[in-house]
């Protein structure tokens, strides 16, 4: 009975927004808003704005800023990365972050292993910081634990550190002025008891007010349930408490299907709730770690707060203003100022001298620190071109600086630099483990590389003026470094990361760029979207009136000095239709309320497999601006399928044959999880379409199960679920034939 009053309270608050002069593109929202790896997130309401942090292990702690809680940037690196304390262990550094404001002050609490927590403080959350305050320990207790948050009662002034530190020690420990412990604790250790602890570890303790009641909410684990319990009286006192039986969360799950670890909820002025929580996202992308998600609280009848489990597909968004902020994908980065932007994060404790803007005018220099060094952001999507301009002289092979992606537990690698070889030759490398392309060196100290994800695969390419770009060897798969498996423990505790490195010998680089708007822009990378999904290969389900964005598109300024300098002329779209086709409008910024720069007529090219080229001039545009791509065309029919567009500048030219043709190749991935019982994922990628075999085999060559059968498929990623019920336990091999491709692996099934 819950679960229906409260699905018709969900509804009857969508429908009673209302949105003033919010443009369509802000009305709605796609999860996560917080792409790439944002786990314990905590959220806070000060003023006008939204603040939220969490933990960040190895990679030094941000602290985000949102006007809408759906457009975030970064606004502080609350802890300094020369804190000898950090550490360097990829599992370690800050676990849990909480900021708020009492007593006149910003305050910012985290732990940091071994129970301890510490706490900095500020005049204006975007700084400067103090350097970090070790907290006391109250009598009585031995561990403040981590994953913790703060609780102010704003109605008595009061202020608490909620604390979890093993399966069975949850407290409320009083704060005084000064931010320490009083001495006053609440112990709320009655509510996961040895032996069966049944909330798991009752982790991530958080707490707000709403009604009357005071919620205090905790998490099973990493993943898992979501609980809550309330009580009129803010004491220690089991009597006073009631626990609302099962999960916060309702209705069925999607993509993110085990969502937990919320924030406090917030109440806007409207009366609608807001929490954001973590989760990973189910399939091939673990690694890019638990990504922050954005949910309303709704209250059921008996005052019980609920969340309905996140889609695949729009949801309404708060009524709130956007403020200007884009959507939050790592920014590119002239380096024109004198300090470093806080989006970028370091590895563990960095000496700040060897990160520098000062050394040099328009370029970030980089040293060694104790063998290599780099400057880092959340890699929290599946397709971008991420450019630099390196001025780099390498002495030896274990020189070498450049770009490069890597997993949580800095145990892949995908590495795009300038260094030397063995015979002591410049080179440029383009390398993924133990796959290693090079090339010549035939440009110079100064030089451009450009990296491009399409999905799991990457391309490297080098220039020697950013305009005429030379590919180094082949694309390379890096699923591995996506995926969890089995004998990297905890590959998907935390994200992936990317930026620019130096190993063994300074360098300086000149800018970066994350999406180059002169390299394709796949169709199916939308960020956000309405209406329009998602397909392999594409972007599809295209009717009158739907959106897709990509952000954080930069498209340079032709009057930068020797940098990123583009004058833009036109957009191209790949797209196809069997049908009318429609009209492609391209907006700057937010549809209606932005900069509209071209409408492009997409026409009927026989079929949805025959994709052609449409372009349209357009006057040049500068800066980096989020794209919004509206399509409009006969009502109740399927406009289009977009493969990818991009932008034209006479100065930018790809080598190879259609800049435009969509950078797949055969390939088969490894099967996820594995070992696996009883079922599994086996995904597989084509460059054309064609038609497919797919089908599982015992070790002597007995077909146990075909999955595919000569169907024909599209270009792009495809993944098929195997399940083993019914199988024996053993070592299985799968094959896939398309085409003339023709690949096998091996899959084993443990009962």
């Amino acid at each position: 009975m819950r679960f229906a009053i409260t699905t018709l309270l969900y509804t009857f608050l969508l429908v009673a927004m209302s949105f003033g002069q919010l443009p369509p593109s802000h009305q709605t929202f796609v999860n996560p808003v917080f792409p790439g790896d944002h786990p314990d997130p905590t959220l806070t309401k000060i003023g006008d704005y939204f603040y939220s942090s969490g933990s960040s292990f190895n990679v030094t702690p941000r602290i985000y800023r949102s006007s809408n809680l759906v457009h975030w940037e970064v606004i502080a690196q609350p802890v300094p990365f020369d804190w000898s304390v950090y550490g360097n262990d990829p599992g370690g550094g800050i676990w849990g972050g909480h900021m708020v404001y009492h007593h006149d002050t910003y305050w910012h609490y985290f732990g940091r292993g071994g129970g301890r927590m510490y706490f900095v403080t500020a005049d204006d959350p975007e700084g400067p910081w103090s350097r970090p305050t070790v907290m006391d320990l109250p009598p009585g207790v031995h561990n403040l634990g981590v994953d913790n948050s703060i609780f102010i009662d704003e109605e008595s002034g009061r202020w608490f550190l909620l604390t979890k530190a093993g399966h069975s020690v949850n407290h409320m420990v009083e704060l005084g002025e000064d931010g320490q412990p009083t001495g006053e604790v609440l112990d709320l250790s009655w509510l996961n008891p040895a032996p069966d602890h049944p909330y798991g570890w009752a982790e991530g303790p958080v707490m707000w007010k709403y009604n009357g009641y005071y919620y205090y909410s905790f998490a099973e684990h990493l993943v898992g349930e979501q609980y809550v319990m309330r009580s009129e009286v803010l004491s220690d006192d089991p009597d006073d408490w009631e626990i609302m039986q099962g999960n916060m969360y309702f209705g069925s799950r999607h993509s993110f299907d085990r969502p937990n670890h919320i924030s406090p909820a917030v109440t806007l002025d409207d009366g609608t709730s807001w929490a954001i929580g973590h989760s990973y996202h189910v399939g091939n992308w673990y690694a890019q770690g638990r990504q922050g998600l954005l949910h309303e609280v709704v209250y059921d009848d008996e005052g019980w707060p609920l969340m309905r489990y996140p889609t695949d597909n729009a949801e309404t968004a708060p009524d709130l203003p956007s403020g200007g902020v884009p959507w939050m994908v790592p920014k590119s980065d002239m380096f024109n100022g004198s300090e470093l932007d806080p989006e970028w994060s370091v590895l563990g404790e960095t000496r700040p001298a060897s990160i520098s803007l000062n050394e040099r005018p328009g370029w970030l220099y980089m040293e060694p620190y104790q063998g290599d060094n780099t400057v880092i952001k959340n890699d929290g999507e599946h397709g971008y071109s991420l450019i630099t301009k390196v001025d780099f002289n390498p002495v030896q092979p274990t020189h070498e600086a450049g770009l490069w992606i890597f997993n949580g537990t800095e145990t892949h690698f995908a590495k795009l630099y300038s260094s030397r070889n063995d015979e002591g030759q410049r080179v440029l490398a383009f390398s993924f483990q133990d796959i290693e392309y090079e090339t010549p060196n035939t440009v110079g100290q100064e030089v451009w590389l450009k990296l491009v994800r399409n999905e799991h695969t990457l391309t490297g390419f080098y220039s020697a003026d950013g305009a005429d770009w030379t590919q180094i060897g082949e694309s390379i798969n890096v699923v591995s470094m996506d995926q969890p498996h089995p004998d990297i423990d905890f590959n998907a505790f935390t994200g992936n990361q990317q930026g620019l490195y130096v190993e063994g010998r300074f360098a300086f680089f000149n800018l970066y760029i994350y999406r180059d708007a002169y390299t394709d822009i796949m169709g199916r990378h939308a960020v956000n979207r309405s209406g329009a999904q998602r397909r392999p290969g594409y972007l599809g389900d295209i009717h009158n009136g739907d959106w897709a964005l990509y952000a954080g598109v930069e498209f340079g300024d032709d009057s930068m000095d020797g940098g990123y300098q583009h004058t833009t002329n036109a957009v191209s779209m790949r797209a196809s239709s069997p049908n009318d086709g429609g009209i492609a409008e391209v907006w700057l910024g937010a549809i209606e309320t932005g900069e509209l720069i071209a409408e492009v007529p997409i026409e009927n090219t026989g079929s949805w497999s025959n994709y052609q080229t449409f372009s349209v001039p357009v006057d040049d545009v500068t800066g980096r601006h989020d794209v919004y791509l509206r399509f409009l065309g006969d009502e109740g029919t399927s406009l289009l399928r977009l493969q990818s567009f991009r932008f034209h500048s006479d100065q930018y030219v790809t080598s190879g044959d259609d800049p435009l043709e969509t950078p797949y190749a055969f390939s088969l991935d490894q099967n996820y999880p594995n070992p696996f019982n009883p079922s599994t994922n086996i995904g597989f990628t084509l460059p054309q379409a064609t038609d497919v075999s797919l089908a599982v085999y015992d070790v002597t060559g007995r077909r146990v199960a075909s999955l595919l059968d000569g169907r024909s498929l599209e270009a792009g990623r495809h993944v098929y679920h195997f399940d083993g019920d019914g199988l024996a336990s053993g070592v299985y091999i799968y094959r896939i034939k398309a085409g003339d491709f023709v690949q096998s692996r091996s899959l084993t099934l443990i009962r």
